[in-house]
């Protein structure tokens, strides 16, 4: 596996790959990978000839006052993952490779991007909506592969796909957890012994958003309300948003008619998980 630091390099690469009529994988990250991120290239390597992840902690979808600089990161640890799992190339370029110091073009989107997180985190989707059109751009894969923790980003990428027509296929994979359910989140390494056992209040409240669902309740109201009363009896945590919404077009429902993302954003002490469910009937 090569490890690059240039687009040059990458595209020589692909381009190389293309000649001898490969097909192409391409897995986004923001780095310090773990289990969650390994099965989205188990499943590119699978799928497809090569692979390429990008290794890249992306600085325009960090608000002022979010963590960018305290973002983990460990570049060695990640290509051993990367290399073991198969992937054939390591993109992890400087800010300065992925943006000029005047770059003032952006991909923005409206109406999914309104609620949830999009609506906690103004900018956020601007800045995943640009970077993951350059590396469309940089790799020009085939398929490209994202976790469906990140379960409203995935819906954007897959709207931006179509409306801006990237000849595309966009792959979701499921959610990853721990043995004792907590997602799998490089943000996880935030958290001290007791916060880590707090943490585990976001996948009791997906299970019992389940299973309500499962046992007939109708009202999305009634199943998000009873998820709050559950995490708000942890005093570590705080929610930012419970919300049931369609799937699809990311806008709020008042009935379980399929699909249905049930999603939450909570704050275990100053860590921020999410975590979410669909429910397709």
């Amino acid at each position: 596996m090569k490890i690059v630091k240039t687009i040059s390099e990458v595209r020589a690469a692909v381009k190389a790959w293309r000649a001898e009529g490969l097909s192409v994988g391409l897995v986004p990250t923001m780095g310090f990978l773990h289990e969650g991120h390994k099965s989205l290239i188990d499943r590119a390597v699978k799928e497809n000839d090569r692979v390429v992840v990008s290794d890249f902690v992306n600085p325009t979808q960090f608000g002022p006052t979010e963590d960018l600089a305290s973002y983990p990161r460990d570049l060695e640890r990640d290509a051993t993952l990367c290399e073991n799992a198969g992937a054939a190339l390591l993109f992890n370029p400087e800010p300065s490779e992925m943006y000029a110091e005047d770059a003032c073009t952006f991909v923005d989107m409206s109406g999914l991007t309104g609620e949830l997180c999009g609506k906690s985190r103004p900018i956020h989707f601007r800045g995943v909506c640009t970077v993951v059109s350059k590396l469309f751009h940089i790799v020009a894969p085939d398929r490209a592969y994202f976790g469906q923790k990140d379960a409203q980003q995935l819906s954007v990428i897959r709207r931006m796909v179509r409306d801006l027509n990237f000849d595309i296929e966009i792959i979701g994979c499921p959610i990853v957890r721990e043995a004792d359910g907590l997602a799998k989140s490089s943000r996880n390494t935030y958290l001290n012994a007791e916060e880590r056992k707090a943490a585990l209040v976001l996948s009791q409240a997906v299970k019992l958003g389940q299973k309500l669902a499962a046992d007939g309740e109708a009202s999305a109201d009634a199943i998000t309300t009873a998820m709050k009363e559950l995490i708000e009896k942890e005093p570590l945590a705080r929610i930012d948003y419970v919300k049931a919404v369609d799937a699809v077009s990311v806008e709020p429902v008042s009935k379980m008619q399929p699909p249905v993302l049930v999603a939450m954003a909570v704050y275990i002490g100053k860590t921020r998980l999410i975590d979410n469910f669909i429910y397709e009937g």
